[in-house]
């Protein structure tokens, strides 16, 4: 089992809110058509501030390459990006993999 951690950090005022707006309305939907239910999808209130965290579980490596590829190639996925840079809302990205202990609860 493992788990990608997604975190968006973004410039100082509305931009968060403005972008999980349209991630809501038009990535989320895509997202859990393909890639199921998220463990989280979070915003954070302490330590560094205006970041969305995002964990997705997949089976392996390969499986999450599989639907992650999958789901970049739905028709709806370029509208999710232009509105996406066209707010320019996001500063960084980090992307991690954890893989689960064999004595993890998940």
């Amino acid at each position: 089992m493992i788990f990608d951690l997604r975190i968006y950090t973004f410039r100082n005022g509305a931009k968060m809110n403005a972008w999980l707006k349209v991630y809501e309305e038009y990535a989320f939907p895509i997202q859990q058509k393909y890639l199921g239910k998220p463990v989280l999808v979070s915003t954070t209130e302490v330590g560094p501030l205006n970041q969305v965290v995002h964990i997705w579980q997949y089976e392996s490596q390969g499986d999450r390459e599989n639907r992650r590829n999958t789901m970049v190639k739905d028709a709806g996925w370029p509208e999710f990006l232009k509105r996406s840079a066209e707010l320019d809302a996001v500063h960084t990205q980090e992307n991690r993999l954890l893989k689960s202990t064999s004595f993890s609860p998940l």
